[in-house]
């Protein structure tokens, strides 16, 4: 199906839905109740999406946000209350009839919000051609809409043009366990849906780290649906544009303390469990960002971590035997490649088949916000117990 038709397609579909009401395909999670204090009906009616990226502790007071599919703006408005009259909200949408919903709202939230006057933007253009300058926006947020763009790289691209350096994103979109097959592709009524056009987790996150992000982990995760033994779910993920690094010559090191034993970071630095090892600038930035801070141990002299060491973490499994109940993990970031103490080897958006016993260690907390977890069995099982191999690996 051509570019054009299937934007055209998408937008008369949102088009249709706000004015007829339709709710549309996502699952979604807001507090509508707190909506509500400020954000007028009319708003809240047209909301769609398959997260809350806005309302997830991501925006801070006088940043500058940009909504990627801003729709009648509930993003927007959301995240203009937490940017405070000081700071500044840019929503970007193809759809008219979306836009004036929004514009007609604007000055209705800032007079609940108690602002002199709205601090939020509404603009007509698509993701993948925004019509905003280089290198000016603090936090880009975007809710279940990039999946309907048919060129993502294009949008991940503008992404990473229009943020500052040290600027970051919070995104939520549905994607898929494998890849969506031509068929469905094909299926104009299913690109509304949220279906046709998503990416693998794989191919999501490496688009993300193709323009130039970095850090990219997850941040929530929701099993949505089903169809033709592909799972779709909801995804909202983080990640960072590397700021302006000075120069050093001074050398530092890193120290992963685990919980997994071996891990490979987007730069493709591998970091074995308890072994120091040099680090230059960026490394120190990246492995300093929030969802890598608490693996590794920076220091200026190189510092062994032997297993007796209260700073060296590990999740062992339960020796006893496991059982088989369809569960696959898939390794959601911020590693391209990490491997735990059983010998399982996981790969950024592949999903692995895993035991009981996998399933527990994965569901520590140590582990579990790295790891989206899907139950591929389409009915309950009923597998006998089985021993772990005689080398200690799991099953």
């Amino acid at each position: 199906m051509p570019i054009d038709a299937v934007t055209q397609k998408v937008s008369d579909r949102y088009a249709r839905a706000a004015a007829s009401g339709e709710q549309m395909c996502c699952p979604t999670s807001y507090d509508m109740q707190q909506l509500k204090t400020f954000i007028p009906e009319e708003v809240l009616r047209v909301s769609y999406g398959c997260g809350t990226p806005a309302g997830l502790d991501t925006v801070r007071p006088g940043e500058t946000v940009l909504d990627i599919g801003s729709g009648g703006g509930i993003d927007c408005f959301a995240a203009a209350r937490l940017v405070g009259p000081t700071g500044r909200v840019i929503g970007i949408d193809m759809t008219d009839v979306m836009l004036d919903i929004a514009r007609r709202n604007a000055p209705l939230v800032a007079a609940n919000l108690g602002y002199l006057s709205s601090n939020v933007e509404f603009r007509k253009g698509l993701a993948d051609a925004m019509p905003v300058e280089d290198g000016m926006i603090d936090l880009i947020i975007s809710n279940c809409v990039i999946n309907l763009a048919p060129d993502k790289r294009k949008v991940f691209g503008e992404m990473f043009r229009v943020a500052k350096p040290g600027g970051r994103f919070t995104i939520s979109d549905i994607v898929s366990d494998q890849t969506v097959p031509q068929y469905l592709v094909h299926d104009a009524e299913k690109w509304g849906d949220c279906l046709s056009g998503a990416l693998t987790l794989t191919e999501y996150m490496n688009g993300l780290t193709d323009a130039g992000f970095l850090g990219i982990h997850l941040v929530k995760f929701s099993p949505w649906r089903v169809i033709d033994g592909i799972h779709f779910f909801s995804v909202t993920l983080t990640g960072y544009k590397r700021p302006v690094l000075v120069a050093s010559s001074l050398l530092q090191y890193a120290t992963l303390r685990g919980p997994f034993s071996r891990v490979m970071d987007e730069r493709g630095t591998t970091y074995q469990r308890g072994l120091p090892q040099p680090i230059t600038a960026e490394g120190v930035w990246l492995l300093s960002t929030p969802a890598l801070a608490n693996h590794f141990l920076l220091t200026a002299d190189p510092v062994r971590l032997d297993a007796a060491d209260p700073r060296r973490q590990a999740v062992l499994p339960a020796q006893t035997p496991c059982t088989w109940q369809g569960h696959y993990a898939l390794l959601a970031g911020p590693f391209l490649v990490a491997a735990d103490d059983d010998q399982h080897v996981y790969r950024r958006g592949e999903p692995l088949e895993i035991c009981s016993k996998t399933l527990a260690v994965l569901q520590t907390e140590s582990y579990a916000s790295h790891f989206a977890i899907l139950n591929r069995a389409g009915q309950p099982v009923g597998g006998t117990a089985v021993e772990c191999a005689p080398n200690g690996g799991c099953c």
